[in-house]
């Protein structure tokens, strides 16, 4: 066949139509690509979310691709003088953009996130080992997806006048036209409604940017930005469940242990704390029992009780308490008839307790006075309390001596020397008061019958990373994040633990241990057994916008958006440096994993 397209006119002609044609089956290639993304996304429960997945489906795609193609093909149409070499590179690219829209399905499927720069960074970094199996089967799909393109290319160019013949060009871009705008346009009354069905797929497909207009719509009188706020309030205030937690029924095939449980937290105190010269009543205590003595919190605040008692992420605390669910830990114990004994320093302040983590369950307030420490009062209080029962008991003591001497935070200005000496002075207190309690609780002649756990919210930093970072809350360094784990046991022998573990592994431990839970702790934990001394590749901690995955040499801080920095044992940052990818990915999956697939 002799082609007759000799001019340079005629070539560019021949070349933007077959564009078009080219750019059309490869939106088609797109949206079954896709459909991985509305697959892996929950079903919307109303018809308008229905008909808005599916006109996004159609518009995004079609959009995505034809401004690929405009932005990249149809100026090379002009610039690249062989057709056949414009068309093996229109190929080269399709076969690109048709595997990385693979591989950020595949990215979405388990981490929830769709490729970033950061995320590329890390995925092909020079360390090969970074690149999971999954990814690795995609790239097998390369050569094909190339032969698939280059057969695409070669029909096309041959149909091309065929195809053009036919008159349905317009009426197929006017489908895409159409769609595009009228999923913008839902979203914007959507977004302005507060209507969650359309509003909750905003991140469903990569590169998705929905329009909203909340301003334009005030300026002329459309939207009540007040009356907006105030639906928004109450929306979040009664969402629906939103984690599955346990994510199967609790089961029982083990032996009971009746044995009572005591949990002292000592608030704000850090793990080095505990050595002969600032706590040496809780260094003997320790010494005769079992101490994990490479322990973390699982936050660097107050919610690091969160982790300890639901053996969860921080990230998960605020809809566990919508929710108003119990920890599985407590739940258990009323089932087994426990009775409890929840007792503050400060009278639970602090309303993670109430609104949380002891929900429904009655928090005991100490009327104090001045005569001794708020701490001495409440285990006075805790004492009268545990010699009036006859059953089997749980009881909470959160000290607060440390916590009130505690460096505040941002700090530095400050004389370190003399705020860590009142801190160190402050332990010295809680030591003495720990003493008191130990005591008491040998003269009751309870520590046969009763786990005695000593413990911590969460660490102090005085600045030692050099980062202008004091108190809490403000890095995931070792100061801040470990903290004492010391555990009474009847029957058990005293030992002393070195292998990393975590207040998320506490749950675990006493649901297994002592309450006869069969079920695998992946059901209704991110934690395991504390004495589970097999190596684990990461410690989790974090809050409700970041997420720590401190390993044995690094300390990986990601956010929700997949952006991280890497930092050494020191807690400096290590800029040139990737994480490796099998943690980060089982790190950003615990994030995501007790969500409920239905909402």
């Amino acid at each position: 066949m002799v082609e007759s397209e000799n001019t340079y006119g005629e070539r560019v002609s021949r070349l933007v139509g077959w564009g078009h044609w080219f750019a059309f089956f490869n939106i088609i290639a797109a949206m079954l690509i896709g459909t991985r993304y509305i697959s892996q996304s929950p079903w919307p429960e109303t018809l308008l979310g229905q008909f808005y997945l599916a006109v996004s489906w159609v518009g995004h795609f079609g959009f995505l691709v034809f401004a690929l193609y405009l932005l990249v093909l149809f100026p090379l149409t002009f610039l690249i003088p062989s057709r056949k070499l414009f068309r093996f590179f229109a190929v080269c690219f399709a076969t690109i953009g048709l595997t990385v829209l693979l591989i950020d399905t595949q990215l979405y499927f388990k981490l929830n996130l769709h490729l970033t720069p950061v995320v590329w960074e890390v995925l092909f970094s020079d360390n090969s080992k970074t690149t999971t199996n999954d990814l690795q089967h995609l790239f097998v799909l390369l050569p094909l997806i190339f032969a698939m393109e280059i057969g695409l290319s070669e029909w096309v160019w041959r149909k091309q006048r065929r195809l053009s013949h036919k008159h349905i060009g317009r009426p197929l871009a006017t489908i895409f036209f159409i769609s595009f705008i009228t999923s913008h346009l839902i979203y914007v009354w959507s977004d302005a409604s507060l209507y969650t069905p359309v509003t909750s797929q905003k991140s469903n497909f990569p590169l998705s940017y929905p329009m909203t207009a909340k301003s334009f719509m005030e300026r002329h009188g459309l939207f009540n930005r007040d009356d907006y706020l105030k639906r928004l309030h109450e929306k979040q205030t009664h969402k629906s469940v939103l984690v599955n937690y346990p994510l199967d029924p609790i089961k029982f095939d083990r032996r009971i242990n009746p044995l009572n449980i005591l949990v002292v937290s000592v608030n704000n105190l850090r793990a080095d704390m505990l050595n002969k010269k600032y706590m040496p009543m809780a260094t003997i205590f320790a010494k005769d029992n079992l101490n994990f003595s490479n322990h973390y919190s699982s936050s660097n605040d107050m919610f690091g009780i969160f982790g300890l008692f639901y053996g969860l992420p921080s990230s998960y605390a605020s809809s566990i308490k919508i929710q108003g669910t119990l920890p599985v830990l407590l739940d258990t114990l009323e089932d087994q008839k426990y009775n409890f004994g929840l007792f503050s320093g400060n009278n639970f302040s602090d309303p993670l307790y109430a609104e949380t983590v002891f929900r429904g369950l009655t928090l005991n307030h100490t009327p104090f006075t001045k005569d001794a420490s708020r701490d001495e009062q409440t285990i006075d209080a805790w004492s009268k309390w545990v010699s009036n029962q006859s059953g089997r008991w749980f009881s909470y003591l959160e000290l607060t001596t440390v916590q009130e001497f505690d460096a505040p935070d941002n700090s530095f200005g400050k004389s370190q020397d003399k705020l860590k000496n009142n801190y160190e002075l402050s332990v010295e207190a809680a030591d003495h008061e720990i003493g008191q309690l130990i005591k008491k609780a040998y003269e009751m002649g309870i520590m046969d019958s009763t786990i005695v756990v000593i413990t911590s919210n969460h660490g102090t930093e005085f600045n030692e990373t050099n980062t202008n970072s004091w108190g809490s809350n403000t890095n995931y360094s070792q100061y801040q994040l470990k903290v004492p784990m010391i555990i009474h046991w009847p029957g058990k022998v005293a030992a002393d633990y070195t292998q990393r573990t975590s207040h998320l592994d506490f749950s675990v431990t006493l649901l297994q241990d002592l309450l006869g839970v069969s079920s695998n702790p992946h059901d209704y934990s991110s934690g395991q057994n504390l004495f589970d001394e097999n190596k684990r590749r990461w410690i989790l901690a974090g809050d409700a916008r970041e997420l720590a995955l401190v390993t044995k040499n690094q300390t990986t801080v990601i956010d929700k958006f997949g952006n991280f920095k890497v930092f050494d044992n020191n807690y400096h940052r290590l800029p040139d440096t990737n994480p490796t990818l099998p943690v980060l990915m089982q790190g950003l999956t615990e994030l995501k994993r007790f969500y409920s697939k239905d909402n």
